[in-house]
C-alpha cells in the first residue's frame, strides 16, 4: 500500500491525503539519483579546471582543441542516448547501464594515460559512447507511480546541479594534489563506483508497458512545450561549456590563482549560490510558480553573462557575476527535468526524457567546440556575449511555455 498522510482543517474537514513514496520507490529514486550524481560528477570534474590544467599536455595551449576535449563526450552522448534507451527497453535497464559505465571507465583510463590533448579527446569520445542518461531516467519512471514521479525526477535533476557544484570545489583540489592524470584516475574510480551501484544497489522493478514507438516519436516532436524544454537544456549546457572554456583562465589571470587554488574562488561562489537557490526552488514548488521561475532564471543568465563580459577586467566583477550565474543555473538544472516529467503525457514520458538528454548532450558538445573556436579567434568577452545572445533566444522561446504555468 502507498504511504499516505491525512490532516484535518480548522473546520474539522478531512483534507486529501498526501501521497508518499513507497519504500521501494524511495530506495530506487535515491539510488538512481546517487548513480546519476556520481556519474555526472565524474563528467563535470574536468570542466572547471581543464582550460588551465591542459597546458601541461602537448597541444594544451590551443583553445579550440581544449574546447573540443571538453565537449567531445557530448557528441557521442547525443548520438547514443536514444539507441541505448531503446536497447534498455529490449534488454533491460541494468545490463545497458552497466555496459555504458564500462565504456565510461575505459575512456577515463585512456585520458589518465594521455600525454597530449588529442588522446584526451579520444578518451572523452569513448566515455560519451556510454550514454545512459535516458536509460537511468527510464528506470526512474519504471520504479515510480505517475503520482509521485515528478518528485523522483526532481531528485535526479537536483543531483546534477549538486554534482556540478561539487566538481567546482573538488576539481582544483584533485589537480593540485595529483595532477591532471590523477584527476582522470579519480573520474575512472567514480565510474567504477557507479557500476557497483547499478549492478548491486538499485532494486529491480518491472519495466513499464511499451506502446507504439513510431507514434510516440511523432508526438514528442510535435509537442511544442517539450521542444521548448529541449531547446532550453541545449542552451543551458552549451552556455556552461562555453563559459568554462574562458572562465578558469580569466580567474587565473585576474586573481593570480593557479589550477590548484581555483577552489578558493569556486567554493564561496557555490555556497552563496546554493543559499539563494534553495528558497527559490522551495517557493517555486510550494506556490506552483514554475513558469515564472523559468522566465526569471533565464533572464538572470542573460544579465550575468553580459555583466561578466562588461567586467572582464575586474576580478570582483567576474566573481560576482559568476555567483548570479550559478544561482540561475542550479535552479534551472533542478527545474527543467521536473517540468519534462510534468509536461510529457505518460504514454511517451520515457522517450521525451530521451530526447531531452540527447539535446543536453548536443549542447555540451557544441558549447565546448564553438566556445573553443570563439576563444581561439577572439577574446573572452566574445564568448560571453555569444552565450548571452543564446540565453536571450532561450528567454524569448520560453515565454510561450504554457503547460506548467
Amino acid at each position: 500500500m502507498p504511504e499516505t498522510s491525512a490532516s484535518v482543517d480548522s473546520a474539522g474537514r478531512s483534507r486529501p491525503a498526501k501521497l508518499r513514496l513507497t519504500p521501494l520507490e524511495r530506495r530506487a529514486s535515491i539510488s538512481l539519483a546517487l548513480l546519476f550524481a556520481v556519474r555526472m560528477l565524474g563528467l563535470f570534474l574536468l570542466t572547471p579546471i581543464f582550460a588551465v590544467a591542459a597546458t601541461t599536455l602537448a597541444g594544451g595551449s590551443n583553445a579550440a582543441r581544449v574546447g573540443l576535449a571538453l565537449g567531445a563526450y557530448g557528441l557521442t552522448q547525443a548520438v547514443m542516448q536514444i539507441p541505448l534507451g531503446m536497447a534498455s527497453d529490449r534488454f533491460g535497464r541494468r545490463p545497458v547501464i552497466v555496459f555504458g559505465l564500462v565504456l565510461f571507465v575505459v575512456g577515463g583510463i585512456i585520458c589518465a594515460l594521455a600525454e597530449n590533448v588529442d588522446w584526451v579527446i579520444v578518451g572523452r569520445t569513448i566515455q560519451g559512447l556510454g550514454a545512459i542518461s535516458a536509460a537511468i531516467t527510464a528506470w526512474v519512471a519504471d520504479a515510480t507511480r505517475p503520482e509521485v514521479r515528478t518528485r523522483a525526477m526532481a531528485m535526479v535533476g537536483a543531483s546534477i546541479g549538486l554534482s556540478f557544484a561539487l566538481s567546482l570545489v573538488l576539481s582544483p583540489m584533485l589537480v593540485g594534489s595529483f595532477g591532471l592524470s590523477g584527476l582522470f584516475w579519480a573520474i575512472s574510480l567514480m565510474g567504477f563506483v557507479c557500476l557497483l551501484i547499478a549492478a548491486f544497489v538499485v532494486p529491480s522493478v518491472p519495466p513499464a508497458p511499451r506502446s507504439d514507438q513510431g507514434a510516440r516519436v511523432r508526438d514528442v516532436l510535435r509537442h511544442v512545450d517539450l521542444l521548448r524544454l529541449n531547446f532550453g537544456v541545449f542552451c543551458l549546457h552549451f552556455i556552461l561549456m562555453a563559459l568554462f572554456v574562458v572562465v578558469p583562465g580569466m580567474l587565473s589571470e585576474l586573481g593570480g590563482y593557479g589550477s590548484a587554488s581555483l577552489w578558493k574562488v569556486y567554493l564561496p561562489v557555490i555556497l552563496v549560490s546554493f543559499v539563494v537557490m534553495v528558497p527559490a526552488v522551495f517557493y517555486t514548488e510550494t506556490r506552483h510558480r514554475h513558469k515564472q521561475t523559468l522566465d526569471a532564471a533565464v533572464i538572470v543568465l542573460v544579465i550575468m553573462l553580459v555583466l561578466m563580459a562588461a567586467l572582464a577586467h575586474s576580478f570582483a566583477g567576474v566573481v560576482g557575476a559568476l555567483i548570479g550565474f550559478f544561482v540561475a543555473f542550479n535552479i534551472l538544472e533542478a527545474l527543467q527535468p521536473s517540468l519534462v516529467s510534468r509536461v510529457a503525457p505518460p504514454e511517451y514520458k520515457g522517450l521525451a526524457l530521451g530526447f531531452y538528454n540527447t539535446t543536453q548532450s548536443l549542447g555540451i558538445f557544441l558549447g565546448g567546440a564553438i566556445g573553443g573556436l570563439l576563444a581561439a579567434n577572439g577574446q573572452a568577452p566574445t564568448v560571453l556575449l555569444a552565450a548571452a545572445a543564446l540565453a536571450f533566444a532561450w528567454y524569448m522561446a520560453a515565454r510561450g511555455f504554457k503547460s506548467a504555468s
